[in-house]
C-alpha cells in the first residue's frame, strides 16, 4: 500500500517527465536493475526494507510517465498490481488452484498455473496457462537469459474471454524474473502481434540507471 501512495504522490507532484532524469524510488527501497524495452518502456526492479523475503517490485514508465506498479513473490506470483492511469489495483486471490512456481520451471523445464485476481472494484479474472523452457539461452546487452515458450488465457467471472496470449518470454535465474518478449495476443475484439523484448540493461553506478525516460520506439507509437 505504501508504494501506491508514494506513486500517486509522485505522479501528482512531478507529472510526466519533460526530459531524462533520475526516477526516485520510495523511501527504504533500492533498485538493482533498469531495463529499456523495445516498445517505449523503461522498467525499474527494486526491493524494499521491511518486505517479506523474496518480495520484489517493479515500476513501468512510458513517455507520459509511470503507468504500472507490480509486486511479485519469490516464485513470481502476481501478489499485487496497480494500473496507474485507471487507478485500479488487483490482488492475488487466496489459495490458487495451481500457483505460479518459478522453482518448478527452472528444475523441470515447465510450470503450469491456475490462479485468479480480484480488483478493488470486485472484478475477478482467472488465469490459466503454462511456461516452458525452450532450452535456448539468449544474450541481450551482455545479460544471459533463458527463453521460455508461454501460453496464458484470462477469463472473466462468467467464463468469457478477456484475452489470450502465446509467445516467447525470458527469465533471469538469479533475479527470479520474467522479462517481456514476443507474443500473439487475442481478445474478443481483435488479434495482434507484440514484440517488447529488452534492449538494454543498466546497473547501479551506470549511465541510464533509474532513468525515467524510455529510449526506444516512442515516436513509432504515435504513427
Amino acid at each position: 500500500m505504501r508504494l501506491l501512495k508514494w506513486l500517486a504522490a509522485w505522479v501528482t507532484l512531478v507529472g510526466a517527465p519533460a526530459a531524462a532524469s533520475v526516477f526516485e524510488l520510495p523511501s527504504g527501497c533500492e533498485a538493482y536493475v533498469t531495463i529499456q524495452y523495445r516498445l517505449c518502456t523503461v522498467t525499474h526492479h527494486y526491493t524494499c526494507s521491511g518486505d517479506p523475503d523474496g518480495i520484489q517490485h517493479r515500476v513501468d514508465i512510458d513517455d507520459e510517465g509511470p503507468y504500472f506498479v507490480g509486486t511479485i513473490d519469490a516464485e513470481t506470483q502476481w501478489i499485487e498490481s496497480f494500473d496507474v492511469r485507471l487507478g485500479v489495483r488487483d490482488r492475488l486471490d487466496p489459495a490458487p488452484a495451481d500457483p505460479a512456481n518459478f522453482t518448478e520451471l527452472t528444475r523441470t523445464g515447465r510450470d503450469d498455473f491456475d490462479f485468479s485476481t480480484t480488483s478493488d472494484f470486485g472484478e475477478r479474472l482467472s488465469y490459466r496457462g503454462r511456461d516452458k523452457l525452450t532450452g535456448r539461452t539468449v544474450v541481450i546487452d551482455n545479460v544471459p537469459l533463458l527463453e521460455t515458450e508461454t501460453f496464458a488465457r484470462a477469463t472473466r467471472a462468467d467464463g468469457s474471454l478477456a484475452w489470450e496470449s502465446t509467445g516467447n518470454e525470458y527469465i533471469h535465474l538469479d533475479w527470479r524474473l520474467f522479462l517481456g518478449g514476443s507474443s500473439a495476443i487475442r481478445t474478443p475484439e481483435e488479434s495482434f502481434q507484440r514484440d517488447d523484448a529488452p534492449v538494454e540493461f543498466h546497473f547501479p553506478g551506470e549511465e541510464g540507471f533509474l532513468s525515467d525516460a524510455p529510449k526506444f520506439n516512442c515516436d513509432a507509437l504515435l504513427l
